[in-house]
């Protein structure tokens, strides 16, 4: 039975923060006497990074935050944001609110209980016997995952509408009290935005491509925890992010692939397009060089980098959206790499016709 994508959107907070400014704020009120931070200072130039949007006012970094105050603000923010593209990926697929009976939430960077979507359910208009499934510790692997996690709930209840939220508040973890490169690389790169899609067993958008997914798949390589992930502590969330992370990606990403379209019954060579979480400038030109990709074909991965940063989860949607927008069609496969450390996959088809 297939499943389609009926409903794409993506939304960011109201808080634009340009590389410049963000480079600024860094050396003046989170790294003011690390000369790491001056030594590191150039990569606010070279990584592809122009802008990202931000849960919070840039004043709101001045002072230094506790895990508290972190979170409590990626509860107020969140809600918002949860509802705003919620709201434009249902208007999307020609739904409303009350035809949702599934939802997959995914976030990894802040702490919701009641979850994000129990928090919008009021608003929003779901009903009361939705199904709630929230999904944590995925980071950059959520949006792939996530979707995953929403094809097989689509599968299960044939005719039923699943809505899936990425949503992740990267910027709240910046920090003034670690020295350590990962969270200057982390400031550099990251931002903060959601992403939402509709699917079903059934086509009913003729406003929107045929989209058919496939199941997804996931290459999880043993003795690499401590790549990437959280450190949790009294303050707040500290990044793990190795520097290793572009040459293991360079060296092991095109097994992981060939595997997965082994799994699915398909080959490397048959896709048309690889729809790729741009997870930095380096990450991007290693799955180029680890998949012999012509130059510009990850295009939309670069742009959205460039003017979003590495939203973590919801990026890759954003770039879905693009290839989507962009008009092409064929076999495509969709991944990340995430936290475990893991390739997270998800094979799909954009027909030549609208639903």
């Amino acid at each position: 039975m297939s499943v389609y994508l009926n409903g794409l959107a993506t939304a960011v907070p109201p808080h634009a923060m340009p590389q410049d400014l963000v480079q600024e704020t860094a050396r003046k009120f989170l790294w003011p006497r690390n000369n790491q931070f001056e030594r590191m200072s150039s990569s606010f130039e070279t990584a592809g990074v122009d802008c990202r949007y931000s849960m919070a006012p840039v004043e709101w970094f001045h002072e230094e935050k506790n895990w508290r105050q972190r979170n409590d603000q990626y509860l107020q923010t969140s809600k918002d944001l949860f509802i705003e593209v919620a709201r434009k990926a249902l208007s999307s697929a020609n739904l409303e609110a009350g035809d949702i009976d599934t939802i997959v939430t995914v976030s990894s960077t802040g702490i919701a209980t009641p979850t994000l979507e129990a928090r919008a359910w009021k608003d929003m208009g779901f009903r009361t016997d939705v199904r709630r499934i929230p999904v944590f510790g995925l980071g950059c692997a959520g949006g792939v995952t996530g979707l995953s996690v929403a094809r097989a709930q689509a599968k299960a209840h044939p005719g039923s509408h699943v809505l899936m939220v990425a949503l992740e508040a990267c910027t709240l973890s910046f920090r003034a009290n670690r020295f350590q490169k990962a969270d200057i690389i982390a400031t550099v790169l990251f931002g903060d935005g959601a992403a939402a899609a509709c699917l079903s067993t059934e086509q009913h958008n003729p406003e929107f491509p045929a989209i058919s997914l496939k199941d997804g798949l996931e290459e999880l390589w043993p003795d690499t925890l401590d790549i990437m992930g959280w450190d949790v502590d009294e303050t707040g969330m500290g990044v793990i992010f190795d520097r290793s992370i572009p040459a293991f990606a360079e060296e092991n990403f095109a097994s992981a692939v060939n595997g997965a379209m082994e799994r699915s019954g398909g080959c490397k060579n048959a896709i048309d397009r690889f729809v790729c979480h741009p997870g930095g400038a380096k990450v991007v030109e290693a799955i180029e060089t680890a998949l012999d990709l012509k130059v510009g074909h990850l295009e939309e991965e670069r742009s959205v980098l460039r003017d979003y940063g590495n939203m973590s989860a919801p990026t890759v949607m954003f770039v879905l959206k693009r290839v989507i927008e962009s008009g092409q069609t064929g076999k495509m496969l969709m991944s990340a790499l995430g936290p475990g450390f893991t390739a997270s996959f998800l094979p799909f088809e954009i027909g030549t016709g609208n639903a």
